[in-house]
């Protein structure tokens, strides 16, 4: 026996609670012999006579006042099973895997997280700390949807999005005596705290210093933004941060001075060609693009 037919039940349903077949294909917008033809087929694949017929009001037979309650239960079914998906082709619900940097996920993102769970209560956002290097091999083995990186340039497979672009500043202890502007030869003369060697940031920085002839070493190398300006703060060293929150306010114990030559350190959405993403994915980029620098 073939698989029962929703369309054949929703008849039947609509026949058995309107009492009369031309009232089941006006309320299903059908032709009244298409309404006959859906019956006949249930019947006939059932092999047992479904409605009571020639009186003033059609009637389930037993066996039809059982396939009725059955109908009614499918049909729930398939109407919540296709709300379902249509929730989640619009992004209504979902989840997002998120990675983010340390600077981005202590300043910046709570406002996302913030904007996503008021506009979208329905998707849970799940956000990883990330590297460049780390956040692309993630995105490209599927375990990451959106990451939010240093510029890679071109990458294969993925959209790459221009999202910020911040001055990278010198952090440096209060009571130090400093310039109006921070130039790699002071800087390597005092006792530096970088970021940790895997990151595009500390990458970046000792190009900096190698175009003025320079390779300083640090005191220490470390992973967390915020561990290394508390490590400023208390007279540790000097570091070169991306200056995310320039109109924040800096504690007593801080400064900061523009590096000369200027550095920038631009932040990229990257992930996967629209089409290959569901609703919640494609609402968190735009929730992103509120937040775009410009």
């Amino acid at each position: 026996m073939r698989e029962l037919n929703l369309d054949q039940l929703r008849t039947l349903v609509s026949i058995t609670d309107l009492g009369t077949f031309s009232a089941a294909a006006q309320a299903l917008h059908l032709a009244q012999p298409t309404v006959s033809l859906h019956v006949s087929e249930l019947e006939s694949r059932l092999g047992t006579p479904l409605v009571l017929r020639g009186g003033k009001r059609v009637v389930p037979t037993p066996a039809g006042a059982v396939l009725v309650d059955r109908a009614r239960q499918l049909l729930r079914d398939a109407d919540d099973a296709i709300a379902a998906v249509t929730r989640h082709a619009q992004g209504s619900v979902g989840r997002v895997r998120l990675g983010s940097t340390t600077g981005l996920l202590v300043f910046l993102l709570p406002r996302v997280l913030e904007a996503m769970a008021r506009e979208h209560p329905g998707i849970d956002v799940e956000v990883s700390i990330i590297g460049t290097s780390d956040g692309l091999a993630r995105l490209a083995q599927g375990t990451l949807d959106v990451g939010l990186v240093a510029a890679p340039g071109p990458v294969p497979g993925m959209t790459v999005t221009p999202w910020r672009r911040d001055p990278v500043v010198a952090y440096l202890p209060a009571d130090w005596q400093a310039p109006r502007r921070v130039t790699p030869q002071w800087l390597a003369a005092r006792p530096l705290i970088f970021g940790d060697a895997s990151t595009h940031l500390y990458r970046q920085t000792m190009a900096w210093f190698a175009r003025a002839g320079l390779s300083p070493r640090a005191r220490i190398e470390l992973n967390y933004t915020e561990a290394i300006k508390s490590l400023v703060s208390a007279g540790y060293g000097a570091a070169v941060l991306p200056q995310e929150h320039p109109d924040q306010a800096l504690p007593p114990s801080l400064q900061t001075r523009p590096l000369s030559p200027a550095l920038t350190r631009q932040t990229t959405v990257v992930h996967r060609p629209l089409p290959a993403l569901d609703g919640a994915t494609r609402n968190l980029l735009a929730t992103l693009a509120q937040f775009r620098q410009g």
